[in-house]
């Protein structure tokens, strides 16, 4: 639904208008693309300067170009000549494009920030304070509050960090840049066409510096196809201090996307010591019931309840918490395609609800593979002959096969965790 944009940084504030809140952290949504080295264009000295005259001269033609394709896709012109008035290439927003911390965090780093006692508290306090529209919202939509909580925690720290970058600005800066142009092109559209529709001032529209918006933080396009008036004042307003249209709205996409209303997205669950670990991953799927026959059990000790077809996803490897997955897990994978930010949900959820912390320990003496780290672990195993389908950085389903395999050709536990370890046996 949106870009991983958030890096795993903490920031100290409190909830306005909740008494006796804690602090308040940023979120920790996982990075989604690496990005490489750009100068500061706005810094002092000639060529800077001469690059950022040319930059702004180019984005006045792009402009202009622009603007007969948006018109031909039904924006106004004079819609189109009110958002874009004062409009100018952000060099901040560039920046911060090239410039992603990759993502370097551990599953357990980043559930320490993601489920910290502090989001946990205000998560809580959230939910009291808005209990009867959230209550109101999960009776209309079947997407339990904890889990509408959740996502606004993590997406936001609670509304206290919604973004202040015109996304007319930021998405046209974006969109010329070119790096991913037509994927900009067309949120710049669509958020042409939300000021078209009368929801928001293009003053008014403001979000993060790749143009998620609001309290759970919508791209332009899902906003269209999600976004719901849940006041009943005629605009669907994610913008406002008041959060409930975009909590509406965010249980409107969970919904549309197949939730089902109380079931887990997950338990954490005990492998037996002969747990063929080849079984782990979203392609295997079996009952609770098959699970447990294979020894499977809750951290309680007893079968896990039938809650449908489920894997188990060992986020940290074998040394790790392991978890059986359901449906839901995947419907939160539909708002950030990231393991982490999907256990992060489901885990501060269920904490939100007065659930226990997670019982295993993590392998925390291990970091996690740098971006170029993980190029090269890929890179190995294709020249080794375990195909991790691609080169790309980004540890899917094919690279987990791939390293289980090489695993298993040196006698190692086949768990597939994309570890130091592994890279440095292949190296």
């Amino acid at each position: 639904m949106k870009l991983g944009i958030r890096a795993l940084a903490l920031a100290v504030a409190v909830l306005p208008g909740v008494a006796g809140a804690g602090p308040v952290e940023r979120s920790p949504r996982p990075e989604a693309r690496p990005g490489g080295i750009m100068q500061d264009m706005t810094s002092q000295g000639g060529p800077e300067r001469l690059t950022l005259a040319t930059a702004n001269q180019g984005f006045d033609r792009w402009i202009a170009g622009f603007r007969g394709r948006a018109m031909a896709q039904g924006i106004s012109a004079r819609v189109f000549d009110r958002a874009f008035r004062g409009v100018s290439y952000n060099t901040n927003v560039i920046q911060k494009d090239r410039n992603q911390s990759e993502f370097t965090k551990t599953i357990w780093e980043y559930l320490d920030s993601a489920a910290s006692d502090s989001r946990i508290s205000n998560g809580k306090e959230a939910l009291r304070k808005h209990r009867k529209v959230l209550e109101q919202i999960e009776a209309h939509y079947g997407v339990d509050k904890e889990v509408v909580v959740a996502v606004w925690g993590l997406e936001s720290a609670y509304g206290e960090f919604r973004g202040n970058i015109p996304v007319i600005e930021a998405l046209a800066t974006l969109a010329y840049d070119g790096r991913r142009g037509s994927f900009f092109e067309s949120q710049l559209i669509a958020a042409l066409k939300i000021v078209q529709a009368g929801d928001v001032a293009p003053e008014r529209m403001t979000g993060s510096w790749a143009g998620a918006m609001g309290h759970t933080q919508f791209i332009p396009t899902s906003y269209l196809s999600f976004a719901v008036d849940f006041t009943g004042d005629g605009k669907r307003d994610i913008w406002s201090d008041n959060p409930t249209d975009a909590l509406a709205s965010t249980a409107a996409y969970l919904a549309r996307s197949g939730w089902q209303r109380g079931r887990p997205w997950g338990v954490e669950v005990r492998l037996p010591s002969n747990f063929d670990f080849g079984l782990t991953g979203d392609r295997v799927k079996k009952s609770p019931a098959e699970w447990a026959a294979l020894g499977v059990r809750g951290v309680d000790g007893r079968p896990v309840p039938n809650h449908g077809a489920a894997s188990i996803l060992l986020p940290g490897g074998a040394r790790g918490a392991a978890f059986m997955i359901f449906r839901n897990f995947h419907v939160i994978e539909r708002y950030n395609a990231a393991d982490a930010y999907v256990i992060g949900v489901g885990h501060l959820s269920d904490r939100i609800r007065g659930g226990a912390p997670i019982q295993a320990s993590w392998p925390r003496g291990d970091r996690a593979l740098l971006f170029a780290e993980r190029r090269e672990l890929q890179e190995r195993l294709q020249a080794a002959g375990f195909d991790p389908g691609g080169v790309d950085g980004k540890i899917g389903p094919n690279t987990i096969s791939a390293v289980k395999a090489f695993q298993r050709s040196i006698g190692m536990l086949p768990d597939g965790y994309a570890s130091l370890e592994i890279l440095n046996r292949l190296r």
